[in-house]
């Protein structure tokens, strides 16, 4: 077996199911192997930036391990962005970089896509990822890559895995994966039970679930907690696609900007338990700083805070299940109040000849989740995301807390290409001049998402706060028509009933991606995006 076989058979085993990637000349060899040895399937996009989205989305709805492979320099330099963003959200990417051979380094001259030194690339990865390596001995390579995987799974947190392309088919050792760091049992019950006083002595508590539930598979364990104190959740702004189903889910915590009953119970609960929470602007920058964070409980990033109390090395995973267990006899505790939105307060779209407005295309997510139960959604940041805050609970990738644009597309590919669903995905027309591209690898692997194109012509999130600024003008694409020549089916529409036609139309035809161009006024904002946008200027004086 060789190092790249070595390399493959690991992360097949850590939970990666397929590999996204671009290749080049430091990195055929080891590409060589990848399409030789068929241990786990690859798919090959246009762009870097690309690569990693799709890796991110990827790993993100299957819990497992998301692969990115590029070649040095001008790949792998090029996926910065995308690895900076899953490092941000917690996202567990394995980069894979070729890189110039060992014997390279002693010629004396600059080499090809190296930018300061032959290990610049190495130090920037250091910056966005939770650890690295560099395969240039077969006989530690074992030992490093377990390690890195350790990482990878444990953090949730991309890691870098670099191969000069002399190592790629050097014979190596297989990888004896690493099992759990040991966790001291004694301190993650005192922290629970600390914890469980607290709630079962509060006259409204309530829990926030975070990414991190998502991401260690937590999702099962915590409603079976909730259930068991008969306590409510509310998700925050990252959440907002956690526990779709639980009949627990208060809703979507915006602040101000959001539902006021709702903002009233996170900001007065007298217990708010905070689990893998990421503590990030967008879900707390509409707050008005009203929750207070120092009387919270929040566990996240393995460490658990409850005031001036710090319980350092105490994995979410483990806490949850001593929380559990400990709850479990006490089902019978009397049920707290609940402030659960009815299932008949999601608004429907009214098929009319009425222009379209952004609010429209949460109502028709809701119809279409009403029909067909949860779907899967892949959303890029701007107005569309906020709109969909508004729609029935449904598994939802998007870049909420980094907010890079251009994710929606390959995320919604990579969900394909890892689960075998059909995604919903929904864009701006900014994004989609960044990655719509994609979209012409459909038909070579057989993915046929619905894309809801919102088209405003304009970059709509900066124009909100600058809207005399003549570069936030894109001109029209007319995206729609650019459909059939990557191999799909476009239609571009501007009022209700159109917009219902084409969603029934692209949910009926298979085999080919349908992409919906939404024609929206400049002026027009989703309702929540109003309300945020509001709110942030009240609190900033302006």
């Amino acid at each position: 077996m060789n190092l790249t076989e070595t390399l493959l058979n690991a992360l097949k085993a850590a939970g990666a199911r397929e590999i996204f990637g671009i290749p080049g000349d430091f990195a055929l060899p080891y590409f060589e192997v990848i399409e030789r040895s068929k241990i786990l399937p690859l798919y090959t996009l246009s762009h870097e930036p690309a690569v990693g989205f799709a890796a991110d989305a990827a790993a993100r709805f299957t819990g497992g391990l998301g692969i990115a492979a590029v070649t040095y320099g001008a790949g792998a330099l090029n996926v910065v962005n995308a690895i900076a963003q899953a490092y941000a959200e917690k996202s567990p990417v394995v980069v894979i970089s070729g890189a110039p051979g060992l014997s390279e380094a002693n010629h004396g001259l600059l080499l090809h896509h190296q930018a300061k030194t032959l290990d610049s690339q190495y130090r920037i990865f250091q910056e966005i990822t939770c650890d690295q390596v560099v395969l240039n001995n077969a006989i530690t390579a074992p030992e490093k890559i377990a390690r890195v995987l350790q990482n990878c799974r444990e953090m949730s947190r991309p890691v870098y895995i670099e191969i000069p392309r002399d190592m790629a088919q050097v014979e190596c050792e297989e990888v004896s994966l690493l099992a759990a760091s040991r966790v001291e049992p004694e301190a993650v019950r005192e922290c629970a039970e600390s914890i469980m006083k607290r709630l079962l002595s509060a006259s409204q508590p309530l829990f926030m679930v975070g990414v991190e539930v998502r991401r260690f598979g937590l999702e099962k364990k915590v409603e079976a907690l909730v259930a068991a104190l008969q306590i409510p959740f509310a998700c925050g702004f990252m959440g907002s696609g956690l526990l779709v189903d639980s009949p627990y889910r208060a809703g979507i915590y915006l602040g101000d900007a959001g539902d006021c009953s709702l903002a009233d119970t996170v900001e007065n609960s007298d217990c708010l338990v905070m689990l893998g929470v990421i503590l990030s602007d967008t879900n707390f920058g509409v707050s008005a700083g009203r929750i207070d964070i120092q009387r919270a409980i929040h566990a996240e990033n393995r460490n658990v805070r409850m005031g001036y109390h710090h319980y350092p090395q105490i994995p979410l995973e483990a806490l949850v299940d001593e929380l559990l267990k400990i709850a479990e006899p006490l089902s019978n505790v009397s049920a707290q109040a609940r402030s659960l939105r009815p299932a008949d307060d999601y608004p429907s779209l009214s098929v009319d000849d009425n222009l379209l407005k952004p609010d429209d295309i949460a109502a028709v997510i809701n119809d279409l989740i009403a029909d067909q139960g949860p779907v899967p959604i892949a959303s890029d940041i701007g107005d569309c995301l906020f709109a969909i805050l508004n729609t029935r609970p449904s598994p939802i990738a998007a870049p909420g807390y980094y907010a890079s644009m251009g994710f929606g597309i390959p995320a919604g590919l990579g969900i394909q290409a890892s689960t075998g669903e059909r995604p919903v995905i929904l864009l701006g027309d900014g994004a989609f001049q960044m990655t719509g591209m994609e979209l012409g690898n459909c038909s070579r692997y057989g993915w046929d998402p619905i894309v809801l194109v919102l088209n405003n012509k304009t970059w709509g999130m900066l124009a909100v706060f600058q809207p005399e600024a003549e570069y936030n003008n894109l001109g029209d694409w007319k995206l729609s028509d650019m459909a059939n020549s990557l191999g799909g089916e476009g239609q571009r529409v501007t009022t209700r009933k159109e917009l219902r036609a084409a969603l029934d139309k692209a949910l009926a035809t298979r085999g080919k991606f349908q992409l919906i161009e939404v024609m929206i006024a400049k002026e027009d904002l989703s309702t929540t995006l109003n309300n945020y946008v509001s709110t942030l200027r009240k609190m900033h004086g302006h």
